[in-house]
């Protein structure tokens, strides 16, 4: 049986075209679109649903191309281009009624967020990132040995047909691999929750990569002409991260404010996985961000 959130109820909603998403949905009150990153599902947003799910309604979608959302083929580079994968999300929740709501997003999902910001800004009326940056950022700032964390997002932008079937050969090793390096508390990620990470990701290995390979490209592409025109989120938005800027040798909250005027930047002493590690805190986070 599949693992849910508890108290959630589950539905394919239409995204954009003519893909379908799985959601889970909770609670009552304004509406809170959590997005889970890589290489999870949306249940990792599972402490942190719950708790929020209190005072709001939360919608806990799987990206398109991960978890029980349609996996379409890249037929172009639009298919799995954030711009295209926010477009998802509005779709989704204009079909339950919501013509504006807050979104938070993690590591892809916060790719995402990012997007539908920048895409939607009448649509989206808070947003929180959890542990990115900008993807034209991301690969300003991946320079030299220190890149060689980030060493997954060279080898999915490699074109199509190497990258798939290396990661295909060896699944579980390479997404496992993720969540052992990356979590500061692997307990965090109990055996079972984590069997169904490796489980989702092995039978999504062409679309995750078809995501990364968006980032290394038309992504990059839809970020600059926002750059070069002045385009910033008109929204509050709340980062929280690890200190990748001192690791990196960046300024992270600066690169953020270029993007964000109305900022709250904070740094967290959790690993990447910081929904499942520090749930607490990154609720509290968002709650300080929806009440600005």
């Amino acid at each position: 049986m599949a693992l849910m959130i508890p108290g959630f109820t589950y539905t394919l909603l239409p995204g954009s075209g003519s893909v379908s998403l799985s959601a889970a949905i909770g609670g009552s009150g304004s509406p809170v679109v959590l997005l889970h990153g890589f290489p999870q599902t949306h249940l990792m947003w599972r402490h942190v649903a719950e708790q929020l799910a209190g005072e709001h309604t939360v919608v806990c979608p799987d990206l398109r191309g991960y978890g029980a959302s349609d996996k379409p083929e890249a037929a172009d580079e639009e298919v799995y281009s954030k711009r295209t994968m926010a477009a998802d999300i509005v779709s989704l929740m204009a079909g339950l009624g919501h013509e504006q709501f807050a979104l938070v997003g993690h590591d892809r999902g916060a790719l995402v967020g990012f997007r539908a910001g920048l895409d939607h800004p009448e649509t989206i009326t808070h947003l929180g990132i959890l542990d990115v940056v900008p993807t034209l950022d991301m690969w300003n700032v991946l320079q030299g040995v220190s890149a060689a964390v980030g060493y997954h997002l060279f080898l999915m932008a490699q074109p199509t047909g190497l990258p798939e079937r290396m990661i295909a050969n060896s699944a579980d090793a390479f997404f496992g691999s993720f969540l052992d390096a990356w979590a500061e508390d692997p307990d965090a990620i109990p055996e079972q929750v984590r069997a169904e990470y490796l489980r989702a990701s092995a039978a999504a290995v062409d679309s995750i990569v078809a995501d990364y390979r968006a980032s290394a490209d038309i992504d990059v592409a839809h970020d600059r002409a926002d750059l070069d025109a002045g385009s910033q989120l008109a929204m509050p938005v709340t980062v929280v991260q690890q200190d990748w800027g001192a690791q990196l040798g960046y300024d992270a909250a600066q690169v953020w404010r270029a993007w964000a005027p109305d900022l709250d930047h904070r740094l967290t002493k959790a690993g990447h996985f910081m929904a499942e590690e520090a749930p607490e805190e990154v609720t509290a986070a968002i709650r300080d961000l929806l009440a600005r």
